[in-house]
């Protein structure tokens, strides 16, 4: 595939970015960020964007997104921003620590970067490298496979600012914390944006990370959130997706696993122009185990990407992949779930699941669930479906008075269901299964708050049928 000239201008144009910013943003850096930007900008001008020639990108052309004029901000300006009016969570009965971005930078609503009773640190990266710089250099761009990815190259390179997070060992957060990224900018956007969560022995934190357009413009969101889970360490992970249909989101996670911990990941994508998930999970410790779950909703020409790389680099570990999506109208969808079992890795445990209902002729799916074995003491299956809503189930409902709409709604809801109910927040399980039952309806699209957001979070949405008949 031939690169078009406006890729290879942005991808220029991003190059001399960087050189400009060694004078001025940049310019406070330690040596050792230093050395891994120069690293990172020299792989991307190499192997600049993402194309479809590359087997891991066939399905999803960036072609469209990256032929946008977009500007850049080098410096963090919020004048004039009320976050309470861009931004208002009302899920009942959920408390929550918020950390807030607004087009790329923490929102400073007190410290930047705090030091809670219990040791635990939560903030800007920026404020962290600055003055956590053990910490960061230790955790920093250490991540597997993370300088083998053009994007996330370009993201070590550029990235100025994100949320830190650190729990520290045998520390147990009472109250979830909620990262809020928001785009409201009156130019087109290309965002970099740089997060780090490190958990200590035994520790446990529940985390949620929401993703929002609050106005029309395009933006371009090149997300990495790297992951420590040092040994005994329980992660509850959240990833709400809903942004505007002319902005694009390629978020990258890479999350690493020391023994007996456990991470459950579920992406949730409500709305978006173009969304990718690249999921990197690799298990480094015996005892530990990841669920990696997302569902999708999609429609008009919405196209969502999920690519998931599970590495079982030692023995007696697990993981569990569900992924499940609902495409309407000229929506399109790619799976491609990924599970590498190494050859000392013995009495591995490893399932992995992708089903799809298209809705409509013209809605598309390119699934490849994909396992590579190297031991022979193990338990690994996979498997993908592709289809049209169940037509017994249809006339079973149909047979006991429910309208067609209803009935294809309720199938639906059923479906999705089966991932939203792994959510453990019940405050939070009940706000998005509501928003699921809007988002089939049509009724949702990206709101003017955020993802959260109801105009009467104590008002449940109801299907006005009976759920028990399904």
């Amino acid at each position: 595939m031939k690169i078009s000239e406006k890729q290879i201008e942005l991808q220029q144009k991003l190059v001399n970015l960087y050189k400009d910013y060694q004078l001025d943003v940049f310019a406070g850096d330690r040596a050792c960020i230093v050395d891994q930007r120069m690293q990172s900008i020299e792989f991307f001008e190499k192997k600049g964007f993402p194309t479809i020639n590359e087997e891991k990108w066939r399905g999803t052309n960036l072609t469209e997104a990256l032929s946008k004029n977009y500007q850049h901000i080098a410096h963090p300006n919020h004048a004039g921003k009320d976050l309470e009016k861009l931004f208002q969570c009302d899920v009942h009965d959920f408390d929550t620590d918020i950390l807030s971005l607004l087009n790329g930078y923490v929102v400073n609503g007190g410290a930047a970067l705090r030091t809670l009773d219990n040791g635990t640190i939560i903030g800007s990266m920026s404020e962290a490298m600055k003055h956590m710089p053990e910490l960061v250099d230790k955790y920093y761009g250490k991540s597997d496979k993370i300088q083998e990815q053009s994007l996330s190259a370009l993201n070590t390179a550029l990235a100025q600012d994100g949320i830190f997070i650190y729990v520290p060992d045998n520390v147990e957060l009472r109250k979830a914390i909620q990262l809020v990224s928001i785009i409201n900018h009156d130019d087109n956007l290309f965002v970099q944006i740089r997060n780090l969560i490190v958990l200590g022995k035994n520790s446990k934190l529940q985390l949620l990370q929401c993703d929002d357009t609050t106005n029309h413009k395009s933006s371009f969101n090149n997300s990495v959130t790297e992951i420590f889970v040092d040994e005994g360490a329980n992660l509850d992970h959240y990833k709400l997706q809903n942004i505007n249909n002319d902005s694009s989101l390629v978020n990258a996670i890479y999350i690493k696993q020391e023994a007996n911990s456990n991470v459950s990941t579920n992406a949730i994508t409500l709305n978006g122009g173009l969304l990718r998930n690249n999921v990197f999970v690799k298990l480094n410790g015996e005892g530990a185990h990841a669920d990696v779950l997302g569902v999708y909703l999609m429609d008009r020409k919405q196209h969502v990407d999920n690519q998931i790389f599970i590495d079982h680099a030692v023995p007696n570990c697990t993981s569990n992949e569900l992924f499940k999506g609902i495409l309407d109208e000229e929506a399109s969808g790619v799976f491609n779930g990924y599970i590498l079992v190494r050859k000392d890795a013995q009495q591995t445990n490893a399932f992995q699941n992708n089903n799809n209902i298209l809705l409509t002729d013209t809605a598309s799916i390119d699934t490849k669930p994909f396992l590579e074995i190297y031991a022979d003491d193990v338990k690994c299956s996979h498997g993908a479906t592709i289809g049209q809503l169940d037509e017994e189930a249809m006339f079973y409902l149909r047979s006991r008075g429910i309208t067609e709409d209803n009935a294809r709604m309720l199938l639906m809801y059923a479906f999705a269901a089966d991932v939203i109910n792994h959510i453990s927040i019940d405050p939070l399980r009940n706000r998005i299964d509501d928003m699921v039952k809007k988002r089939l309806r049509g009724e949702l699209s990206i709101c003017d708050t955020c993802v959260l957001h109801c105009s009467n979070p104590e008002q449940e949405v109801e299907f006005n049928i009976d759920l028990s008949k399904i």
